[in-house]
């Protein structure tokens, strides 16, 4: 059973609520017996902060404060999830935070307005070291390193090992024989996994903005084909706001894919049950291909604007550090992607942990963060809708592929 560890880890932390202060020595500006004066503003999803999760950050930022006492720090947290990060940092980047979580398809964004820190010498040396090439290349551009991984983020799929066996589950046809599957068909986050995995591309290797996305052809008209009968298979579901989970509840579905974040939720319902695993593959004109999610990271992030640039990065580091992510599992739940944590059988026994890194080390591609990319959501979001409501069948599938490619392709104008 999946269960978050119960860690005694919040002496010496004083804290003042979420989106407060808290302090560590006077706050001045001035310094004092040789130690320098630091305000560090930290900004954190509210989970990382809440008293339920343990005070993830304000816990992590008290250690690091008493590891250095060359520094009188004085903390101020705010609330900032990884995806809201970097809309709110690139607006006004001088007004906020010195050090903050992002996920890295908002790279591009950030860097665009020189709201992020580029890491090197020792500092890229020890993320380096302790991260595998794929984590890395989900936050380098023209070669230069913007963050500390502290997780990857992706999605996968859970099942009731009670209706599928671990050989079932390699397959998805093979499973629509043995029980009901959900699936976020009208997900643009999601469908494109079979697309990607008949030989479909976006911007070549997913940093070449100038060679397109490839959703054309005959290699993409078939999986539109696919899809079509795979939305009329008497054991699919399309989950859609939460049906998916609903149905695991009431028995009616016995599969369905999704991240992490729904694993507590999952393990409440299927218990002992509950199967974790990478994506299976989907046969094809009689041939098996191999379903690929989007997969990327979530990162700690520094300002290049800060006022104490030396204390950011050295935070910024470590709050990525396995120590860190180790507490950061056992508080939150949040998967760890730090190599030597990897090779902890306590943690690399946990199903969701081994499914996650599975499947982004296998089943996976590096989602693309280039510019273009946002002009991609939208097209495969309609595919799904229009095979969910009939407009789009065999007759037209070849047209409204095509279709769906060219508006993937243009600026939406």
């Amino acid at each position: 059973m999946r269960k978050k560890a119960v860690a005694v880890l919040l002496a010496g932390v004083m804290t003042f609520g979420l989106a407060a202060a808290s302090l560590t020595g006077c706050g001045s500006d001035s310094s004092e017996g040789g130690t320098e004066n630091v305000r560090l503003m930290v900004w954190s999803p509210q989970n990382d902060q809440s008293r339920d999760s343990g005070e993830w950050l304000q816990t992590m930022c008290g250690n690091f404060a008493e590891d250095h006492p060359e520094w009188n720090i004085t903390f101020v947290y705010g609330v900032a999830d990884e995806a809201s990060a970097a809309g709110q940092v690139s607006q006004d980047p001088e007004a906020s935070a010195d050090v903050f979580m992002y996920a890295n398809d908002t790279l591009t964004t950030m860097t665009d307005a020189n709201a992020l820190a580029k890491f090197g010498g020792k500092y890229r040396e020890e993320i380096e070291s302790t991260n595998s090439q794929e984590v890395l290349d989900s936050l380098i551009m023209d070669g230069d390193l913007y963050g500390v991984p502290f997780t990857t983020n992706t999605w996968f799929m859970y099942y009731d090992k009670s209706v599928f066996s671990e050989e079932d589950v390699k397959n998805l046809d093979t499973m629509l024989e043995k029980g009901v599957v959900s699936f976020p068909f009208v997900n643009s986050w999601y469908l494109p996994a079979f697309y990607i995995g008949n030989g479909c591309t976006l911007f070549g290797d997913g940093t070449d903005e100038s060679a397109g996305v490839d959703f054309s052809g005959e290699k993409a008209v078939d999986v539109t084909n696919y899809l079509i009968d795979l939305k009329s298979n008497p054991n699919f579901r399309i989950d859609d706001l939460g049906s998916g989970i609903a149905g695991l509840r009431d028995g009616s579905i016995n599969a369905m894919f999704t991240g992490s974040w729904d694993a507590n939720a999952i393990e409440e319902i299927l218990g002992d049950n509950m199967g974790v695993a990478a994506l299976p593959t989907f046969t094809l004109n009689g041939e098996e291909k191999q379903m690929m999610a989007y997969a990327g990271s979530k990162a700690i992030g520094v300002n290049p604007n800060s006022k104490n640039m030396v204390a950011a990065i050295e935070l910024a580091v470590y709050l990525g550090s396995a120590e860190a992510q180790r507490a950061h599992y056992e508080l939150c739940g949040t998967i760890p992607c730090n190599t030597e944590l990897l090779a902890d059988e306590s943690i690399s026994s946990d199903a969701v942990v081994s499914a996650q890194n599975d499947t982004f080390n296998r089943t996976s591609i590096l989602q693309p963060f280039v510019s273009k990319m946002s002009n991609c959501w939208t097209p495969v979001e309609n595919m799904g809708k229009g095979i969910r409501n009939g407009s789009i069948t065999h007759d037209n599938a070849e047209e409204q592929t095509e279709g769906m490619n060219d508006a993937m392709n243009s600026d939406g104008i």
